[in-house]
């Protein structure tokens, strides 16, 4: 069966066509092999992209025979007008190449977001959060002075499922896992287990007075008391006055924090910690341990029902302990004393002595609460730690930068 129509009227009569000035038997097409190229060129433009490209062997014949009848320039350039059977392949085939070398990339991009969704802008699978990835990752342990201040970061509100949103604090370790010991050594004619109790003495009365939840409810830091050098009974009396009957003179926010419970309570169970602690000889064979950390307490009111605003209070303290030889002085042995002690209060009311801190809420409670005095202060920011505590600073209350 031909690639094309047969002719069936035949040219000159069967008998007597054998002469010489005949016809040979056979057939003749009254369509040329331009109009028969062109043709084939107008079929394949119909077919779909998905259809079968192999060309039947009459095609290739004819494309052989044009492309013979053109090198020898018997065609018009015009017989091109539609693209080749082999240049639509060479199309298809370069296309399915690029599909192939961009397929790779995304493939391994999926795979990727399959594993961390939380990568795609906005979350749209719900699987991330932005705190939760901060403080997966937290900043390294403080082990020398910063430089300056934290940077500023996006101001965010706080809520009680995120009470450090828009806080430097956000990345700060949680409650007694920022207070990080350094590694003890002899020091003078103590051993290196005679530093490491002191060290171990110094982390214990921060964790008692800063982060345990009873002494925050206000209840006794029975345990911060008991590393004391019980014959330090001139500060033990203050502290002691100062827990049960708090003033001006007995404050007992100089060495604890500590929350009202009928008006305010953790927004939460975690307080931020960052800080370093750091050693070396004392004058009095001893070993001087020095502590310097700052604690950031997210709060709420307890007379709302529902209760949505967070205020935070940020404090820093900074504290000298000692543990003498117990063979060269008369100290009680395991037992330190306390040769300073300072804080930084940030966001609290001014001048108010009841032995509590008292942080500012943009909406008022129902409860009355001390408002305190204006402050007068110089405006600082509670979170720069980059700054010694100067014992000559302005003690008068000033005003926070930030919360």
């Amino acid at each position: 069966m031909s690639d094309r129509p047969s002719e069936e009227h035949r040219s000159g009569s069967e008998e007597g066509d054998g002469g010489e000035g005949g016809s040979s038997p056979g057939f003749s097409s009254s369509i040329s092999d331009e109009e028969w190229a062109k043709f084939v060129q107008d079929s394949e433009r119909e077919i779909p992209s998905s259809a079968p490209k192999e060309p039947s062997a009459r095609a290739r014949m004819v494309t052989e025979r044009l492309r013979q009848q053109e090198a020898r320039g018997e065609l018009p350039d015009s017989w091109r007008a539609g693209p080749a059977l082999q240049e639509m392949e060479a199309k298809a085939t370069r296309k399915r190449r690029r599909w192939a070398i961009l397929g790779v990339p995304v493939v391994i991009a999926l795979a990727v977001v399959a594993m961390r969704p939380s990568l795609l802008p906005g979350d749209p699978f719900g699987a991330g959060n932005p705190e939760a990835a901060a403080s997966a990752s937290p900043l390294p342990a403080e082990t020398a002075a910063p430089t300056r201040a934290p940077g500023s970061v996006d101001p965010e509100t706080p809520t009680l499922k995120r009470p450090f949103a828009g806080s430097p604090a956000l990345q700060w370790a949680d409650g007694a896992a920022g207070i990080v010991l350094p590694k003890a050594a002899p020091v003078g004619s103590l051993s290196k287990a005679q530093v490491e109790q002191a060290l171990q003495q110094t982390r214990k009365l921060l964790i008692d007075a800063n982060l345990d939840p009873a002494t925050l409810r206000g209840e006794r830091p029975t345990a911060a008391l008991s590393v004391i050098e019980p014959r330090q009974k001139d500060l033990l009396q203050l502290l002691n006055t100062g827990l049960s009957k708090p003033d001006k003179e007995h404050d007992p926010l100089g060495m604890f924090s500590r929350f009202d419970p009928k008006q305010l309570r953790l927004a939460g169970d975690v307080v931020k910690t960052r800080g370093r602690m750091t050693f070396k000889a004392g004058e009095q064979a001893s070993v001087v341990v020095h502590a310097d950390y700052t604690f950031v307490y997210p709060l709420v009111r307890v007379d709302k029902d529902v209760p949505t605003e967070v205020s935070r209070t940020i404090v820093r303290r900074v504290l000298d302990l000692e543990l003498s030889d117990p063979t060269k002085y008369i100290v009680t042995p395991g037992k330190i004393a306390v040769r300073k002690y300072d804080r930084d209060i940030g966001n609290s009311a001014c001048d108010v002595y009841d032995g509590f801190l008292h942080p500012e809420f943009s909406t008022a409670g129902t409860t009355a609460e001390p408002t305190g005095a204006t402050p007068t202060g110089p405006t600082t920011d509670p979170y720069d730690r980059s700054q010694d505590l100067d014992e000559n600073r302005d003690e008068s209350c000033g005003v926070v930068s930030r919360t």
